[in-house]
């Protein structure tokens, strides 16, 4: 059996993969690593440091000789730390928001981002505009910050976090061809938003990063 190992910047992320992965990755065993001092670091210096970078590092290591035969990191604020984790390691090494980029750059040439941090929307945007090069499209990106929403989330303000988000979402999807959430904590919002008065398509990273490890017969 083929193991994955995930690795996170909150433990709350760890039950949304997990049904994930049993749904679409029922035999593929998983296990997860966890370090919220990570996301914390890079918060309290608004900048990807170099001693979250090599933190990442180590934990790609220890997936890997934990077994993993691929590895996927679900923060998009460390994107560029995991892929210089990924050039040293022998398995693959994959960014939770790789596939959410490339089907946004399939699907339109205005796309938004949307995050509850600062930290997160440049790494995201500049995934999403080395994605769109690669596939010799030109695009335009629309960010927005929801700004206080992450405080509220930490605070233990699940509903005031939905609501800001919920807001920013609805009406940065009128002004784009699609929207993409930056942040995995995100992805439930985008479940409870209205498809008759939200037409736009919304994208989340979770399920497409664990589609599409599916689809590679991870």
């Amino acid at each position: 059996m083929k193991k994955l190992g995930l690795i996170h910047t909150s433990a709350t992320l760890v039950p949304v993969f997990a049904e994930l992965c049993q749904a679409k990755l029922p035999c593929v065993a998983t296990f997860n690593i966890a370090d919220d001092s990570l996301i914390k670091e890079v918060i309290e210096k608004q900048e990807l440091t170099r001693s979250v970078s090599r933190r990442v590092g180590g934990h790609v290591q220890a997936a890997q000789q934990a077994g993993a035969d691929c590895i996927l990191v679900t923060c998009s604020s460390i994107g560029p730390a995991v892929e210089a984790a990924a050039a040293l390691a022998d398995v693959p090494v994959v960014r939770v928001d790789l596939a959410m980029a490339d089907k946004a750059v399939q699907m339109g040439a205005k796309i938004g981002v949307a995050a509850t941090l600062p930290t997160t929307l440049a790494p995201t945007a500049d995934l999403i505009r080395r994605r769109a090069e690669a596939a010799g499209k030109e695009i335009e990106i629309v960010d927005r910050l929801c700004d206080g929403a992450f405080e509220a989330l930490m605070s233990g303000d699940s509903a005031k976090h939905d609501a800001m988000v919920g807001d920013a979402l609805r009406q940065l999807a009128a002004e784009v061809d699609v929207v993409v959430l930056a942040q995995a904590s995100m992805a439930r919002v985008a479940d409870q938003l209205d498809p008759a008065e939200v037409t736009t398509p919304v994208l989340s990273s979770p399920a497409l990063a664990i589609e599409a490890l599916a689809e590679q017969a991870m």
